[in-house]
């Protein structure tokens, strides 16, 4: 397929949905996934991104995952790329095997600290994401993403400092950002003020993960500081021991967000899935009633 940068793809005029999964650890796991893309391919994402850890095998399965997504399934690709653990040699050897393997798009991460820990820069690497993106920038001609807080990064002391890094992301070369999760609206609406008032006018696409288990998504949203409206939190955790109320409960609060989101603006949706589909599928074939994909599937 011939290969598109997603900030080209961001310019139809038309929503993009894209997907994002993470390699998976063992064979169990990869058929999962498998059945996962099979399942969502159908809904002609615009894009899908894969994640990236921190062990050489995982990064290994990131650029092989990334290639078949884009040679055997017709789907446009973004790696994840961080910081952690790598020297700026590594780094160099990832890129350019990304780049051997035809991947246009690359989402340049900073990376999460040691459980319990500071962040640590390899001796040789790098501290920063801004750092990253223009490092990649000098060296290499990737379309590069990075990411964006709409209640701030939790290691930032104040939303203002959060912005002033934000803008040093997009100065180096970031073309596009991609929000952490989040369930409140108004929280991307107001950060989207705030970065269009900074000067930042790349587009901002929200990141959504749709509710399916109460524990699950408070573990998440401690570790990233994202916060739950109180009234959607009150509901949740009323209805905590019925997995398929709280499943329902969630999908019904992630379609709200995704239909306000588009009619008043945002650029696309970005789905964390999880590598599950269920709740992926039946909110995004909802949305698609109302706003049809922007891309056909390569071949069709």
């Amino acid at each position: 397929m011939e290969a598109m940068r997603i900030r080209e793809l961001l310019t139809t005029g038309r929503p993009s949905f894209s997907f994002e999964f993470f390699p998976p650890k063992d064979q169990a796991g990869l058929a999962q996934l498998e059945a996962t893309i099979a399942s969502l391919r159908e809904l002609r994402p615009t894009f899908v991104s894969v994640t990236y850890g921190t062990g050489s095998s995982t990064r290994q399965r990131t650029i092989d995952l990334v290639g078949r997504l884009r040679a055997d399934y017709g789907i446009e690709a973004m790696a994840h790329l961080t910081c952690v653990g790598s020297s700026k040699a590594e780094l160099t050897g990832v890129l350019e095997c990304l780049e051997e393997a035809g991947v246009e798009n690359v989402l340049t991460l900073r990376g999460d600290p040691p459980p319990g820990g500071p962040f640590q820069p390899h001796p040789d690497g790098l501290a920063h994401a801004n750092e990253l993106a223009s490092f990649v920038r000098r060296r290499f001609d990737f379309c590069l993403g990075g990411a964006c807080y709409p209640e701030k990064h939790v290691e930032a002391p104040s939303p203002e400092v959060d912005l002033e890094n934000l803008k040093r992301k997009v100065e180096a070369g970031c073309e596009f950002l991609i929000t952490q999760l989040f369930f409140d609206n108004q929280r991307y609406f107001d950060f989207v003020a705030r970065a269009r008032a900074s000067g930042i006018g790349v587009p901002i696409i929200p990141g959504i993960m749709p509710i399916t288990d109460f524990r699950q998504i408070r573990r998440f949203t401690s570790m990233c500081g994202a916060s739950i409206p109180q009234p959607l939190l009150d509901e949740l955790s009323r209805l905590r021991h019925d997995r398929y109320a709280v499943l329902s409960l969630g999908v019904a609060h992630a379609t709200a967000q995704c239909l306000e989101l588009l009619q008043r603006g945002a650029p696309g949706i970005h789905f964390y899935t999880l590598n599950q589909s269920p709740a992926t599928r039946t909110i995004l074939t909802a949305i698609q009633t109302a706003y049809p994909p922007a891309r056909q599937p390569a071949g069709s």
